[in-house]
């Protein structure tokens, strides 16, 4: 399972990440609301963990921006917050559930699981972008009906850009998403966009990988073919 993890206290964020990796969760860590809100618009996480008190954006702005971009991921938002109103403010701005600190790490991994099951009920089974079909659950994908092998990375690649159809893709959001913390090289993103395109677009003639340029890659049908 995927989590984004936003917190901006080092410590804090090390024993979080552990503690959900040690319970066999991919974990991407922000280290601002800004940075967390770029990282999760990439849409390939189960669930997001949120601090409220962040710099650069709070966690109930960052709850709200993602709604509003239809952004349907389980949040978990984390707080030292305790009262009754601040509990109604943090679910009233989109979090899913509400953790007060401090909190058990046992609790957090259960709240963590309970989101996760939400995601997997209602998560779409098969994403489709002109006569492109990605089958989530098996890791099947097609182009007009044939059958496309993908590498592990260049599935999650692919299924990170058609969740965010039309929407332009950094680099850096996409080595979050896909890669996690793994060290990469420079040009790591670009060669597997290559091979994408080798396999995605190279028999057909309409392109759906599309580099915006100075900016990142987007999957898309231009504009004239739908």
């Amino acid at each position: 399972m995927r989590v984004l993890l936003v917190e901006d206290d080092p410590e804090v964020a090390a024993t979080m990440e552990a503690a959900l990796a040690d319970a066999g969760n991919q974990v991407v860590v922000a280290p601002d609301g800004e940075t967390g809100l770029d990282t999760a618009l990439s849409g390939n996480f189960h669930v997001i963990v949120l601090d409220w008190m962040l710099p650069r954006r709070d966690g109930a702005s960052l709850c709200r921006a993602l709604r509003e971009a239809r952004v349907a991921i389980p949040i978990l938002m984390v707080s030292a917050r305790d009262t009754v109103e601040d509990r109604v403010r943090g679910l009233d701005a989109g979090a899913d559930d509400y953790l007060v600190k401090p909190f058990a790490v046992s609790e957090l991994l259960a709240r963590v699981r309970a989101l996760a099951r939400r995601t997997g009920a209602r998560r779409q089974r098969v994403i489709r972008v002109a006569d492109l079909a990605i089958d989530t659950a098996e890791r099947r994908v097609e182009r007009g009906g044939r059958a496309i092998v993908l590498g592990k990375r260049e599935y999650e690649l692919l299924e990170a850009l058609a969740l965010n159809e039309r929407r332009v893709l950094s680099r850096e959001v996409i080595l979050g998403s896909v890669w996690c913390a793994d060290p990469v090289a420079s040009n790591t993103v670009d060669v597997h966009i290559m091979a994408l395109r080798r396999k995605i677009d190279s028999d057909h003639p309409v392109k759906l990988i599309h580099t915006i340029r100075g900016v990142g890659y987007s999957l898309r049908v231009p504009e004239g073919d739908e």
